[in-house]
């Protein structure tokens, strides 16, 4: 029975599906809803709270997507079975101010073949030059302190900007003294491995990013190969395994695309609560989510402080920037603080306070939008021209921008073959596999960095091909 009070603001700054939205969520994390229970029907709870039908249908929606609530057909929606060992938060997401500037749209260089699917390549046509040169300028002319040696987390004000962003876009919970800023992602994992110890083992997704795993095996350390379900991290595997450290993409992860729903994610965290046991959250790909609003982060979830978030702008912004951050939970900041805390940054003093202003000025948040409209165009496009090849397969295309393809009428083998003669050379599902056997006939496509104008061309050239 729906056994809680619900009270919404019209006049509030969220709009009231997310009032909605949060107010059944926290109850399910808070246990006044328990598993199983069901929700009023939408047209009952239109009654109820006064409010539109698409208001609930809005929050029931972003519900089901979380995997707070499960729809069951001819019944009606019910709580999933959704446990923590303390109740988390998750924040809601809301837009950021924003400046106006001038930009001059660029087009993108020249794509060959082997980089119009690339899965590493990025739209930089939408870049704020202008923007981000006047901040450069500025900063270089106005900032001679800079010259000197900086803190080496990072400028106190990129990461005050960063701990607002997160808070605001993705439900952190952290204070700018948590936040440690590296050049890449590889500089900040290779800190936290020696922030663990020699003998911790870690668990990777199989199939997984390589990376993460050249890193590792570089550094000698064991890894357990943990497989993937429809939502995400087999957690029985991963408790069985006996891994200290879990490193997880949970927002959108690669390659398979799953966004792991909220209850996958609450049991992951209950394993690393257990015990002395730690989880790596590589927010990938986040910014970009094609119908409902990004899935909050684990870390916001997290009330036993077991997780390290971590992020980059090189996805987001450019391959080129390298600056990447992380979130310490306080036991680690302090570790890192004993390790780390006399050496110099590894960013520019500059760039980073070009990043800060980017930030805090509203920059970011308008370019994150402009571009991500731009990769929900072109996913549209070339799903629908992709639609034409008989018998092909998508999964993995809420979010990101990459996406798996399957065509049963080919091994993965063959697939590659005549794409790449064709003069298109893909990459096989079986590439990013280690333990696990690969789903048959797969393969990833990256559309970042493929022009637009080219989407029905490289599409019909795949057609000829798999014909």
């Amino acid at each position: 029975m729906f056994s809680f009070a619900l009270s919404l603001d019209p006049g509030a700054r969220s709009p009231m599906y997310e009032q909605l939205y949060a107010a059944v969520a926290g109850a399910i994390r808070e246990g006044s809803l328990a598993a199983g229970e069901k929700l009023p029907s939408k047209r009952e709870l239109c009654a109820r709270l006064g409010v539109s039908r698409a208001t609930v249908e809005t929050a029931y929606g972003l519900l089901t997507a979380e995997g707070y609530v499960e729809a069951r057909p001819r019944s009606g929606f019910y709580v999933a079975d959704y446990q923590l060992t303390e109740a988390g938060t998750q924040g809601t997401a809301t837009q950021g101010r924003v400046l106006c500037v001038a930009e001059t749209q660029r087009t993108l260089p020249c794509v060959s073949g082997e980089e119009l699917f690339s899965t590493s390549a990025v739209d930089v046509s939408l870049f704020p030059y202008a923007s981000w040169a006047k901040l450069y300028k500025e900063v270089v002319y106005n900032s001679p302190e800079l010259l000197q040696r900086g803190d080496p987390r990072g400028e106190a004000p990129l990461r005050r900007a960063l701990a607002r962003l997160l808070s605001e876009y993705r439900a952190v919970r952290c204070g700018p003294e948590q936040i440690v800023v590296g050049s890449g992602l590889e500089t900040l994992l290779g800190q936290l491995i020696t922030l663990f110890g020699r003998d911790a083992v870690y668990a990777m997704e199989d199939p997984g990013y390589p990376a993460v795993e050249r890193s590792l095996l570089a550094r000698g350390r064991e890894i357990r190969y943990v497989p993937m379900d429809a939502a995400g991290m087999d957690a029985e595997a991963l408790e069985a395994g006996g891994a200290q450290v879990a490193y997880l993409t949970p927002s959108h992860q690669f390659p398979l695309g799953i966004a792991m729903p909220a209850s996958r994610r609450s049991r992951l965290l209950r394993w690393a609560a257990a015990g002395e046991r730690w989880i790596i959250e590589d927010d990938y790909d986040s910014e970009f989510r094609y119908g409902g609003r990004p899935i909050s982060s684990m870390q916001g979830m997290d009330r036993a402080q077991r997780v390290v978030y971590t992020g980059t702008f090189s996805r987001s912004l450019a391959p080129a920037i390298r600056l990447a951050y992380m979130v310490l939970p306080p036991a680690l900041a302090e570790r890192w603080q004993a390790l780390y805390g006399g050496q110099q940054p590894t960013v520019s003093r500059y760039e980073q306070t070009v990043m800060a202003r980017f930030l805090e000025e509203g920059f970011y948040s308008r370019y994150i939008r402009r571009v991500g409209k731009r990769y929900a165009d072109r996913r549209a496009a070339l799903l629908a021209a992709l639609g034409q090849i008989e018998g092909l397969q998508v999964s993995g295309a809420e979010g990101g921008i990459h996406f798996l393809l399957r065509l049963p009428r080919y091994e993965e083998a063959e697939l590659l073959r005549r794409a790449a003669a064709a003069g298109l050379p893909l990459r096989g599902l079986s590439d990013f596999c280690r333990r696990c056997p690969p789903p048959p006939s797969t393969l990833v496509l990256g559309y970042g960095g493929l022009p637009t104008e080219r989407v029905a061309e490289a599409a019909a050239r795949l057609k000829a091909a798999w014909a």
